[in-house]
């Protein structure tokens, strides 16, 4: 689950996270090195630093999304040559970074600012507090009041992309699902239809699994499929007009790609000849599934929404 979860964050902030174009990411080892940036000075670092400096930097992508940068922290900003000194620059970036988020709405309680950082500067906090090396009392001071569990290799790398992958999963929640907008369209070929199908409740406290404007987004589906499966597969060969039906959930509703294509068709109404018709309405085996979404994912990229999203 975690695995699919991590591919699909990182398949939407590739495509679409960064102001100019796609930037193929990697969790967590190129948010890692992203937020490094701005001090690759060292000479043997040349070749690096030209394949990175396109707008590319973390803090670029925060600023695209929000629309305005993270108070207190610039994308341009330098970083102490000193390791150390680095180490603790870097650690109040990533504190400030959460508590920003945490500001706008994350969950991200759990995520501790020294998951976020490099190995390298991991392994510099833990000689810090265990006493093997020595800090300045300025910078000491910010990371004291606290207990601390200090992590080996493998499992620093694992709670590492956990803490990136749901940084980046908090990030979408308040910045990007926010943007949904809820518009009560009257139409009456449609609300008739809908009259006898149960609602859902678009207020923030209906629910403790959907937030608002996921639930928006399920009367979206629920409103576009009830108003085109009609029409969709009104000439439909194998099993005739699908049925009505709930849709309440992002993925046991999903699983035929019938309600995926109803929401194609509305904007997209002539790959319903050429795809959609295809589909069978009253899917039951494995094989009926797969050859539905088979066709779902040929539509989307007949229109370029190639995703790299598989059957």
């Amino acid at each position: 689950f975690f695995q699919k979860t991590l591919t699909a964050v990182k398949t939407w902030f590739t495509h679409f996270g960064w102001p100019r174009g796609q930037n193929p990411i990697s969790i967590p080892d190129s948010l890692r090195r992203d937020v490094c940036i701005v001090q690759l000075t060292v000479p043997q670092e040349k070749i690096f630093k030209q394949k990175l400096d396109r707008d590319k930097g973390f803090y670029e992508m925060i600023l695209r999304l929000n629309g305005q940068p993270i108070p207190g922290i610039s994308a341009s900003q330098s970083l102490p040559l000193d390791p150390v000194e680095r180490m603790f620059q870097l650690h109040w970036q990533h504190s400030e970074l959460l508590s920003f988020l945490k500001s706008q709405g994350a969950c991200l309680s759990h995520v501790l600012p020294e998951f976020l950082l490099a190995p390298e500067d991991y392994k510099i906090w833990a000689e810090v507090h265990t006493g093997m090396r020595r800090g300045s009392m300025r910078s000491s001071g910010k990371l004291s009041g606290r207990p601390y569990i200090f992590l080996n290799g493998r499992a620093f790398e694992t709670m590492s992309k956990r803490a990136w992958t749901d940084v980046l999963l908090q990030i979408y929640k308040v910045f990007v699902l926010p943007r949904v907008a809820f518009r009560i369209v009257p139409d009456p070929s449609s609300l008739e239809s809908l009259q006898n199908m149960p609602g859902i409740k678009s207020d923030p406290l209906s629910s403790n699994i959907y937030s608002q404007y996921e639930r928006t987004i399920l009367i979206w589906l629920n409103k576009n499929y009830e108003k085109n499966r009609k029409i969709v597969w009104k000439d439909s060969q194998k099993g005739g007009i699908p049925p009505m039906r709930w849709i309440v959930n992002f993925d046991q509703d999903l699983l035929d790609g019938l309600v995926l294509a109803a929401q194609m068709a509305a904007y997209c109404p002539y790959l319903i000849p050429t795809h959609f018709i295809k589909m069978y309405t009253d899917p039951r085996t494995h094989e009926q599934f797969l050859h539905n979404c088979l066709i779902l994912v040929k539509a989307l990229r007949a229109v370029n929404l190639n995703m790299g999203i598989k059957v």
